[in-house]
């Protein structure tokens, strides 16, 4: 074999080799973007700040027995308790939390007022978890005697929307009624005093009042409201982690089961953090669905919802139109496949 034959066939080889070479990083690139994307789904975040209410049974019990702070052990867990729902999405939207539970209306009054929020999760309805209170003594016996009366409400709440179907039902219009807001606490005691006729209230304070000074209840929410509780998070941090939304729904699912097995204990838990006596918080408990697991939002729950922003828009307490499936969390796929 000549020189120049040996010098090609070296070439050649090279050539070859540099190709294959070539090839193993092109093949190696797709590779390597989804082992980045995988590591990017499962990391969790610096922090997790989660809203509550006394009404949220399933996130009290996870802060009580402190599940999350196991679960997401990378996470710092930070807890921050609200007396109604429109102050708990006020804090969401400014970016105060990431994570929290309301009744149906406040998600529908954000909305509205533009704020940069998301549906993640809900619980099954639970209408007879709500109430409009009056006097044993009063002279209002149908809802059609609200004419006229003063009725203590939390503006936004979901209680809000309560009094309004309680207002359609008795043939009246809004106009025909006046509305005291009040948070929940001024509510009672503005109550108790006699300043207003009537309350609009839901649990726990609806089952502290019962049993602690007996009104009458004039209407609940059967018929009338299906009183939907909605779990929120920022789109920011639902869009970031969405490995970590779903595993909140999960664990929120496993506390629910917890309170239906370990009645007694849950009872004590959630009387501790609410500083209710037990025997409010079982009768708070008693009117919840049973079970009462999380899941994403469905259909039906998105049509049950824009009734509610529809009904509000019909008598101008929300400035626009809105559509509620605009705000309604897809989990990726992704992540729903880590479950």
């Amino acid at each position: 074999m000549t020189g120049t034959s040996i010098f090609h066939r070296q070439l050649l080889q090279k050539i070859h080799l540099a190709w294959l070479l070539l090839l193993a990083l092109a093949l190696a690139v797709p590779v390597h973007h989804a082992h980045a994307q995988a590591a990017a789904d499962k990391k969790e975040p610096e922090q997790i700040r989660i809203g509550f209410q006394k009404s949220a049974v399933n996130l009290v019990l996870l802060k009580q027995r402190s599940v999350l702070e196991q679960r997401f052990k990378n996470s710092k867990i930070v807890w921050l308790e609200f007396p109604a729902g429109p102050q708990l999405l006020e804090a969401l939207s400014a970016g105060s939390l990431d994570f929290g539970l309301t009744g149906d209306s406040p998600p529908v009054f954000a909305q509205a007022a533009n704020k940069d929020l998301l549906y993640v999760g809900a619980e099954p309805p639970k209408p007879e978890s709500s109430a409009i209170l009056v006097q044993t003594v009063s002279s209002i016996k149908t809802l059609a005697d609200l004419k006229g009366k003063r009725i203590a409400v939390q503006k936004g709440s979901s209680a809000h929307f309560l009094l309004l179907q309680a207002v359609k039902k008795g043939g009246l219009a809004w106009s025909d009624i006046q509305p005291i807001y009040l948070a929940p606490a001024d509510a009672r005691a503005a109550f108790e005093r006699g300043s207003v006729d009537a309350w609009a209230i839901w649990d726990p304070y609806y089952s502290a009042a019962e049993l602690g000074f007996k009104p009458h209840v004039l209407s609940t929410g059967r018929g009338l409201s299906n009183n939907n509780s909605f779990y929120l998070a920022s789109r920011a941090f639902a869009e970031s982690y969405p490995a970590t939304i779903l595993t909140l729904l999960d664990e929120l699912t496993k506390a629910d089961r917890y309170v239906q097995q370990n009645r007694k204990e849950a009872t004590q838990l959630i009387a501790d953090v609410s500083g209710l006596d037990p025997v409010t918080v079982q009768l708070f408990l008693s009117r919840r669905a049973s079970p009462s697991p999380t899941t994403v939002i469905d259909a039906a729950m998105v049509a049950d919802q824009q009734r509610v922003a529809d009904s509000f828009k019909e008598i101008g307490l929300i400035p626009r139109a809105i559509k509620v499936a605009d705000i309604v969390w897809q989990p990726k796929a992704s992540a729903v496949a880590k479950q």
